[in-house]
């Protein structure tokens, strides 16, 4: 099944909870707290593997959840970090967020992988909260809640030529030819159903073994495949990595200028950036002209196109292939070489100066709810959260170690401002703490 579009529901693993276990020891009257650290929860990673070419393998789920981290045990023994979950996808993939109003990373190399969900924190364990003048805490944290997202995966292939044309132009028996693809070949349009990938070494042309490139046929473009008619409009967005377009066209049709014209009015349609690049324009099934009519065929084509080289090619034949495919590894050394310029000239980035995250301890009061008797302050903070997030405040010590967070980091002098009186709320990430002085 060839998928090149999922919608995925993500949530990363949850840290396991810290112990709030004693010493019991038969001769250790005091024997003190001794509670592990809950592990860490498992990650979800987005991996390229070159070996896939569809987004086919996850489509059988729509939900990945990760492991949750082991809880902490006593002896200060600490749970078992969980293994982080690894997606496999093509290189090309882009991943964003679920209402694609981000790009969280754009797969678009080999070995590639990026981090699209972390797992939570573990809780620590009541050994960590052992001081001067509380010496036997009966508290210890919870683990930290996995990320939770809806991503769209999207495929756009990797290809360095995108061969293109109407149904039936001989797409699929050119790069059959000139490549390791093999598609499905018949004497019917829309044979082909899926875009096929296929690797050019230009040793079998007479050129150097160490010469390669990548190819993608483009199936089922018509007029109106920018507008959903047909299937191009499902692959036209794979076109859009390629740097070089080889433009093929039926030689025995009538009509050139205008199934000419179809393709390109849908490249200029789909994307106008599309529509400016480089492209070579090939005549197929020559084997079928004699040669006074291919010259006027070519010199007809000409005239359209404003292109002085028009290349003529028998796909059955296999005549006029290897001027073609010098061009075209020609054509796209010159492509590389001006890319590799215009990125040398590109000015150095500024290097980034790295500060502490303020999101840590920062808040903000988001909202103030004002109700007939009392307001609740709706407070908001990568910080702030995290700790309501890890504490249980229906323990006593779990909530006096929200008291004193609440005021350390200035939050119960910032609502005051603001008239918070007795009898108000404070709420953060859904959990209500009564306000007191």
């Amino acid at each position: 099944m060839f998928c090149d579009e999922l919608k995925l529901k993500i949530i990363a693993g949850k840290g396991g909870n810290g112990s709030a276990s004693f010493r019991r020891e038969k001769y250790v009257p005091t024997g003190g707290p001794d509670g592990g650290d809950g592990g860490k929860g498992g990650s979800i990673i987005i991996k390229t593997n070159r070996n896939l070419n569809t987004l086919g393998n996850l489509a059988n789920q729509k939900l990945y959840h990760a492991e949750n981290g082991g809880n902490g045990l006593k002896k200060k023994m600490s749970g078992k970090n969980a293994e982080d979950l690894i997606l496999e996808v093509p290189v090309g993939t882009m991943v964003f967020l679920g209402d694609k109003s981000m790009l969280i990373s754009d797969m678009n190399s080999e070995n590639l992988q990026a981090t699209v969900a972390k797992g939570g924190k573990g809780g620590f364990g009541n050994t960590h909260f052992v001081s001067s003048t509380h010496q036997a805490p009966h508290f210890a944290e919870t683990g930290e809640p996995g990320e939770e997202k809806e991503i769209i995966l999207e495929l756009k292939l990797v290809a360095e030529i995108g061969i293109i044309g109407l149904p039936s132009a001989g797409k699929s028996t050119l790069i059959s030819i000139i490549s390791n693809a093999r598609p499905r070949i018949a004497a019917y349009p829309f044979t082909t159903l899926i875009p096929n990938l296929g690797v050019v070494n230009m040793s079998s042309f007479g050129g150097s073994k160490e010469d390669t490139f990548v190819v993608a046929d483009m199936p089922g473009l018509i007029e109106n495949a920018s507008k959903g008619k047909g299937l191009g409009h499902q692959f036209l967005k794979h076109i859009t990595r390629t740097k070089l377009l080889v433009h093929i066209l039926d030689s025995y049709l009538e009509g050139l200028d205008k199934n000419y014209k179809i393709i390109r009015n849908e490249l200029k349609n789909f994307d106008k950036e599309l529509a400016k690049r480089d492209e070579i324009i090939v005549l197929n099934k020559i084997d079928i002209l004699d040669e006074n009519t291919l010259k006027n065929k070519i010199k007809e084509l000409k005239k359209i196109t404003k292109t002085r080289q028009i290349f003529s090619i028998s796909g059955l034949t296999k005549k006029g292939l290897k001027p073609l495919m010098f061009e075209i590894f020609k054509k796209l050394k010159e492509i590389k070489r001006k890319e590799a310029v215009k990125t040398l000239k590109k000015p150095a980035e500024t290097i980034p100066v790295f500060k502490p995250h303020l999101d840590k301890v920062q808040f903000e009061i988001d909202k103030i709810i004002r109700k007939k008797d009392h307001k609740i302050f709706r407070i908001t903070g990568r910080r702030i959260e995290q700790l309501i997030l890890m504490t249980d405040i229906k323990n006593p010590e779990g909530l006096e170690r929200i008291y004193h967070f609440i005021e350390k980091m200035g939050v119960r002098k910032t609502i005051e401002h603001y008239g918070a009186t007795y009898g108000d709320i404070i709420k953060i990430k859904g959990k209500d703490i009564p306000y007191r002085k």
